[in-house]
């Protein structure tokens, strides 16, 4: 890493660990919802059948679902520099395009990966009090699986903090966050659903990022529960970060003209 790179990664770090809605969203709303399903999987009939709320599939899922807030926050923080001009005075230094890139990814990729290990011990604690022992195997495999997954939702931030402004930015990710919790069956099982809303779910890559993520948390490492699902992330994030890359380029050779 160049020292461009780690420069611009540190003050994008400090920038966020000094907003404290960043905390609040990104780590307190994800144990809050961890610990309400957790309840509310309390009052759930055992004959009802629902599996959802278990703690070993809840916490991959709220793990995935506070990722979607790292991406909200990546699109305020690069919506927020382009709309103050910084950004454009930064283009008049040696850094190149993916000096800024990667300057953006890589604090918001130490956030999430902070995120994912405080959820999981959280996990496991509430595990311990409800008579259920996460496998710690598991639970290290899961935070590797989620990597994938974080970069794909920065990504995203990232892209949406480029093209578009610090009033809009935020609510097209807030859109995405609806629809993340919605189709990546994160609060139901969305694969017994079948029919179109399966079909859609299909389309968006949520779905795979939390079953990937429950696969590995409960070891079950066969290519259909958790090799296929962790592809299909891992070529979504691809996708989408080498987008975001472009877009970013583009978009700073237009402002440099």
């Amino acid at each position: 890493m160049s020292n461009r790179v780690r420069a611009f990664a540190s003050r994008n770090l400090k920038e966020l660990l000094r907003d404290p809605l960043s905390y609040i969203f990104c780590l307190a709303f994800p144990l809050g919802m961890l610990i309400v399903m957790t309840l509310v999987d309390t009052s759930v009939p055992a004959e009802a059948g629902v599996t959802s709320f278990r703690i070993w599939n809840l916490t991959p899922g709220v793990a995935v679902f506070g990722q979607t807030f790292v991406m909200l926050f990546t699109a305020l923080t690069v919506s927020k520099d382009r709309g103050s001009s910084f950004l454009v005075r930064m283009y008049a230094s040696p850094m190149r395009s993916a000096d800024f890139v990667f300057g953006y990814i890589l604090p918001m990729l130490g956030i999430a990966l902070a995120q994912a290990v405080i959820t999981a011990a959280a996990g496991f604690v509430i595990g311990l009090i409800r008579g259920v022992s996460l496998s710690f195997p598991g639970i290290l495999l899961c935070i590797l699986t989620l990597l994938p997954s974080a970069v794909l939702m920065i990504s995203l931030g990232l892209l949406f903090g480029t093209l578009f402004s610090e009033k809009a930015a935020p609510g097209l990710c807030s859109v995405l966050i609806s629809l993340g919790s919605f189709l990546g069956g994160i609060w139901f099982d969305i694969e017994s659903t079948g029919g179109v809303l399966l079909t859609v779910a299909r389309c968006f890559p949520f779905v795979y990022c939390t079953r990937s993520a429950r696969s590995a948390l409960n070891l079950q490492l066969s290519f259909s529960d958790y090799g296929l699902p962790l592809l299909i992330t891992v070529l979504f994030c691809a996708a989408f970060t080498a987008l975001a890359c472009f877009v970013f380029r583009s978009r700073m050779r237009a402002d440099l003209a």
